[in-house]
């Protein structure tokens, strides 16, 4: 279960991401209503998957490179504070700094929509607990096992979008064929307080990490 559970995590934050409204499946909705067509809600889902695969996978290269030159328990506290601050930003000024873009959107602004969005939601941050125990070895032994780790490193991104994927389609199509966004007045669930109260929880597990 040690070696499981960071593969479990990853895996369940990416249904989690997929979950939230802001991750895409609304957007992706409201282009198939917009357009009258189902087609276009299957077509949305791939840029958007593509996108936040985008991000998760820069913030995790970013790490990467900094295990060569930082040991385990830096890395940590690097994390750590980046997950409590991004926290603290996204309750902050969250919701001033909306990413926006029109229903006549093509691939590439779904694209860069979803990436911009997973970004400014600290989606790749979030994976970092998860991600330190798959990718990286025991002090002075990472830059000989680099070529390892970058291939789970690939494995956990492909894992965690492949979830949200499937979460976000799961949900999008329900919405769209049988509930309709009309719903959605009345049964809103906010994801703004538990995603940041994530990102706490992530970041002071990592400060407090022996």
């Amino acid at each position: 279960m040690r070696e499981l559970w960071p593969w479990l995590a990853i895996g369940g934050l990416g249904a989690f991401h997929g979950l939230n409204p802001a991750m895409g499946w609304l957007f992706a909705v409201a282009l198939g209503l917009h357009r009258g067509s189902g087609r276009v809600v299957a077509f949305a889902l791939l840029p958007i998957a593509l996108g936040h695969l985008a991000a998760v996978a820069g913030t995790l290269a970013v790490f990467l490179g900094l295990g060569l030159v930082l040991d385990g328990p830096w890395l940590r506290r690097v994390g750590g504070l980046l997950l409590v601050g991004w926290a603290f930003w996204h309750w902050r000024f969250g919701r001033r700094h909306r990413v926006r873009f029109g229903m006549t959107v093509g691939s590439l602004g779904l694209f860069a929509w979803s990436s911009l969005m997973a970004s400014a939601h600290g989606a790749g941050l979030m994976l970092i607990p998860a991600f330190l125990p798959i990718c990286f070895t025991p002090a002075g032994e990472f830059a000989s096992s680099f070529g390892t780790s970058v291939g789970l490193a690939l494995a956990a991104v492909l894992l965690h979008t492949g979830a949200m994927l499937a979460t976000t389609a799961l949900l999008a199509f329900v919405v769209y064929r049988l509930v309709g966004v009309a719903v959605l007045r009345q049964a809103w669930i906010n994801l703004d307080i538990p995603w940041t109260a994530a990102l706490v929880v992530s970041g002071s597990l990592l400060l407090l990490w022996p």
